[in-house]
């Protein structure tokens, strides 16, 4: 009789208003779990489809055959041998160093000091300017090769060492207004108004408090520069002239033949690039990390 009673006392028992509550927090959890697998997914299908030139290319270049095979049908490194032995191809090498290295610490010095006077000024017309600094990013390449070629063919420079090194400069710049921009304005301005209060000239200001603290961002935009100009191929072959690149040299060469040789310097080409995004990944976490202890 007792247990019986027990029973019934359990069914008679109310139901709280949190029992119902708790479903609809576990579907949502659930719904957000399920949305996150799904996105997962989503982005290694796009990450795998991406790289499957490069799965495909870096085989090849190991490839101990005369002609593009894959899979290879053994492993040699003969083809990067083929490179580093080619005087022509270390002449393009030097030339597209040279070139990018001037370029990208030209397009620093200019879109660093552009960056600044954008997130500090205060006057008409900001945004416009600072929206046509990103013209070239936005811009298909062609067209920006036509207008440099047009300008430099007016003004005598076409087909020479400056006019290669400013043209990439002009693709470099966006580049480092978009890297510059950000690192300015998570800068705190107050620290430049209190050395200002200080004493200090504009000169001591940015060297000894502002760019001590946005210099990881400054490597990490002159290596995005330097990317930029480094696998630059349609400007270059609009105004470089008799210069050669690397990847103008690639370009030309699969339009007479297809040579094996190519699939190296593309691997080559895409670790260097790696690498240096990889460094410009560390860097940017290392002023992340150095601004939030500075806090």
């Amino acid at each position: 009789m007792s247990n019986r009673q027990g029973r019934n006392d359990r069914h008679d028992m109310p139901i709280t208003p949190s029992a119902f509550e708790a479903v609809p927090i576990v579907v949502h959890q659930r719904k957000i779990a399920l949305d996150r697998v799904i996105l997962g997914a989503a982005a290694v299908s796009v990450l795998l489809f991406l790289s499957l030139p490069i799965l495909v290319v870096v085989p090849m270049s190991f490839s101990s055959a005369s002609a593009l095979q894959f899979p290879p049908p053994g492993l040699s490194l003969r083809w990067y041998a083929a490179f580093f032995t080619d005087p022509r191809w270390i002449d393009d090498l030097w030339t597209s160093l040279e070139v990018a290295v001037a370029a990208s610490t030209l397009a620093l010095l200019l879109g660093g000091s552009a960056a600044y006077g954008l997130v500090r000024g205060r006057f008409a017309g900001r945004l416009v300017i600072e929206a046509n600094f990103i013209v070239p990013i936005v811009v298909p390449s062609i067209i920006t090769a036509l207008a440099l070629y047009l300008v430099f063919a007016r003004t005598g420079l076409l087909g020479t060492l400056p006019a290669l090194i400013i043209g990439h400069m002009v693709l470099g710049v966006p580049v480092v207004v978009l890297v510059m921009t950000v690192a300015f304005r998570s800068f705190d301005v107050r620290l430049e108004q209190v050395a200002f209060t200080l004493g200090a000239s504009t000169r001591v200001m940015l060297w000894r408090v502002l760019l001590p603290n946005v210099l990881p961002s400054i490597g990490a935009a002159w290596i995005f520069a330097f990317i930029t100009s480094f696998d630059e191929v349609i400007v270059t072959t609009f105004i470089s002239g008799t210069y050669e690149t690397v990847p103008k040299r690639m370009f030309n060469e699969l339009a007479l033949q297809i040579n094996p040789t190519i699939t190296a310097i593309a691997s080559l080409l895409t670790g260097i690039s790696i690498f240096l995004l990889v460094v410009s990944a560390l860097l940017m976490r290392f002023g992340e990390r150095a601004k939030s202890g500075s806090d």
